[in-house]
């Protein structure tokens, strides 16, 4: 079992919200955004490199606030120093994965940061900046909705290769998600993908990063096995469907990059700050 770190700074209270009541639900973020993207052949962190003008970590953090997050705690390790002097002076909490040891170790490292709040948690990546408000919104009314514990925003893109699959039962709830380099020939034949991007309860969130393992091809702790670990306690996990796969794209390469920036231009997309400016 991990032990997360301890964490400070941001002196809000952590009460909770009322459970899953009406309009005035919220939820709290976490952002990944540790990885060093030594496919973007370039000495900066992945989630510094420009969209629009601003770093693409800009672009997430913008949407888990439009969409109506509360504390936002981004998961830093590659340039973490210069990605805090990056964004210094915002209402951002850090905290710093020091290994890398995958997705689930990621977010343990935030455990600190959510001790006594209750509520709902969304997930993003530092690497998907075209995600838009909407879409973060519509994923956590689905989960308010089904009162579910898990839900996981799902896409088919045109080609399914390289993702991991979202295994449902005949009803539509998801049953687990299956890394590609852990699929079958039958769930790789599946089209529907995860983006990594979900929101969780947070008890149950913490609970079940803490006792993950890493018996799989990349030897790492993944947090799609928490879908896994849901069912196995008989608590409900749904997904929501992003329309445009293209939303969800994460960057890895300068090709996927400049195919990023000019998407945003072509919505309207502006350098702009953290107020809720540009698209």
């Amino acid at each position: 079992m991990f032990k997360g770190p301890a964490v400070t700074g941001m002196g809000a209270s952590m009460s909770g919200w009322d459970q899953r009541q009406g309009d005035a639900a919220t939820m709290w973020t976490i952002i990944l955004a540790a990885g060093q993207g030594k496919r973007m052949q370039s000495d900066l962190a992945k989630v510094l490199h420009p969209v629009c003008g601003v770093p693409m970590l800009t672009h997430a953090v913008r949407a888990a606030r439009l969409a109506g997050s509360g504390r936002i705690v981004v998961v830093i390790g590659h340039q973490a120093d210069r990605i805090r002097q990056q964004f210094e002076g915002e209402d951002i909490l850090f905290v710093e994965q020091r290994e890398r040891l995958g997705t689930g170790h990621a977010v343990l490292q935030a455990r600190e940061a959510f001790r006594g709040y209750g509520g709902t948690v969304a997930i993003l990546c530092g690497d998907v900046p075209l995600i838009r408000p909407e879409t973060v919104r519509a994923l956590l009314d689905r989960h308010l909705r089904e009162r579910a514990t898990v839900t996981v925003l799902t896409t088919i893109p045109a080609e399914p290769s390289g993702y991991g699959r979202v295994v449902k039962a005949d009803d539509g709830a998801v049953l687990k998600i299956v890394e590609d380099k852990d699929a079958t020939a039958a769930e790789r034949r599946i089209r529907e993908i995860n983006t990594g991007i979900y929101c969780v309860e947070s008890p149950f969130l913490f609970e079940a990063v803490a006792g993950l393992g890493n018996r799989n091809a990349q030897e790492e702790y993944y947090l799609t096995d928490i879908v896994e670990i849901a069912n196995q306690k008989g608590l409900r996990v749904v997904s929501s469907l992003a329309d445009d796969p293209r939303e969800v794209m994460g960057i890895n390469t300068p090709a996927e990059l400049e195919k990023a920036c000019t998407l945003m231009e072509s919505r309207g997309g502006k350098a702009s700050p953290l107020d809720g400016t540009g698209p």
